[in-house]
């Protein structure tokens, strides 16, 4: 019986979006950690467009979109029982997957603000404007998160939804670029929401380190646990 597989980076918001989507699901993929300078011809191989997250279903059904595949997992393969949010939470969860607010978010993010972000990021490589330009620009899309988190805890209601999970990587970056300018910006309501997701348990297994994956190697499983000693003990391997 195949094992589905997925191909990230660790430090890829569209590769965490992926991931968290996989552990909030009955999926436990092996997971092939790669490096983005040498990607492996296997992965080129079944997604010529180089990028990450790839996710190969059990059946082998390629999925190369991070919101393809947070929605396939969690529309084809959902657990209400998890220690990341309780039944109704996830229920929630479920419940605005595909609202309006949710898609409109998510498009707001991916394709107005990831552009700016960019610019922001590098600047050194967009010199027609300096930084501070571009991060300006950038901040239109958190004032309208402030402005959207003022109805709820989280941006569609009390708890996490696909908008959060989907938006808040990418909010990760943005703030790490001038952590210390982020934190006293009129923000309060962003920095509060960022940094309960950035500190919840989901996300601390959404970043565990696997090692970089190489042919011939052992694959880590997505899911793992740890022994006494807290050492990580892969679930299974291949």
């Amino acid at each position: 019986m195949n094992s589905a597989i997925l191909y990230t980076f660790r430090r890829c918001p569209y590769a965490m979006r992926a991931r968290i989507g996989l552990h909030l699901s009955q999926l436990n993929p092996l997971v092939r950690e790669i490096e983005l300078k040498h990607k492996p011809t296997e992965m080129l191989a079944i997604s010529a467009k180089g990028t990450v997250p790839v996710f190969v279903t059990a059946d082998n059904q390629v999925i190369s979109e991070s919101i393809d595949i947070m929605r396939y997992a969690l529309t084809q393969h959902p657990v209400l029982e998890t220690d990341y949010l309780t039944a109704d939470e996830y229920r929630l969860l479920l419940y605005w997957l595909d609202k309006p607010a949710t898609i409109s978010l998510i498009h707001a993010n991916d394709d107005d603000f990831k552009p700016w972000l960019d610019k922001y990021k590098y600047a050194d490589r967009y010199p027609q404007h300096n930084q501070l330009w571009y991060r300006q620009h950038a901040e239109q899309f958190i004032q309208l998160l402030e402005n959207t988190l003022q109805q709820h805890k989280y941006l569609c209601t009390d708890s996490p939804t696909l908008a959060d999970f989907a938006i808040f990587p990418f909010i990760r970056q943005f703030a790490n670029v001038e952590p210390i300018w982020f934190n006293s910006t009129p923000y309060p309501k962003v920095n509060v929401w960022l940094t309960t997701l950035i500190n919840s348990p989901l996300f601390n297994q959404t970043m565990y380190k696997y090692p970089l994956w190489l042919p011939q190697k052992n694959r880590i499983s997505l899911k793992h646990s740890t022994n006494d000693a807290g050492q990580v003990i892969p679930l299974c391997k291949n």
